[in-house]
């Protein structure tokens, strides 16, 4: 099984061994929710007010946050579905702040490059249709994203 994914780094900050090691996470996390091959999503890593941007303009929240994820496959207003299309499943976007990934991995303990693969899957869930509007649907995905994390090994 094999993801496609495009990283942007926007930061410049990201080294090669972390972009490694989330890709590696993103392929161990397709193939845990069995994503068709050859699906693509891309990766952007920004800065605070760049996801501060995006969020004030996407989602009317003027503040930074951590991650925001656009799914490509959901519908919507007036847009149909491609049917009988051999194309790739393209899933979305994750954009991800780095500057928060460093100021929350020092709240809560761990390191940069477990909060990075966890904002990482969580975004991917996002895309993936998993929610955390109702506390269930949170159990369910905070469930699956701990699942995901502790079997590829980034513990907190």
């Amino acid at each position: 099984m094999s993801l496609m994914i495009d990283f942007i780094d926007e930061t410049n900050e990201v080294s090669e061994s972390d972009i490694k090691t989330i890709e590696q996470l993103l392929q161990f996390a397709a193939k845990k929710q069995e994503v068709d091959e050859e699906s693509e999503v891309s990766i952007t890593f920004v800065t605070n007010d760049r996801i501060q941007e995006i969020n004030k303009e996407y989602r009317q929240k003027d503040y930074a946050t951590d991650v925001i994820s656009f799914a490509m496959e959901e519908m919507g207003e007036g847009e149909m579905e491609l049917l009988g299309v051999d194309m790739p499943r393209v899933l979305g976007d994750i954009i991800i702040s780095t500057a928060k990934a460093n100021e929350q991995a020092e709240e809560y303990g761990h390191s940069y490059l477990r909060e990075l693969g966890f904002l990482t899957v969580h975004g991917f869930l996002h895309l993936l249709g998993y929610d955390h509007e109702t506390e269930e649907d949170e159990k369910v995905m905070f469930a699956r994203q701990r699942e995901i994390l502790d079997e590829f090994g980034l513990q907190r």
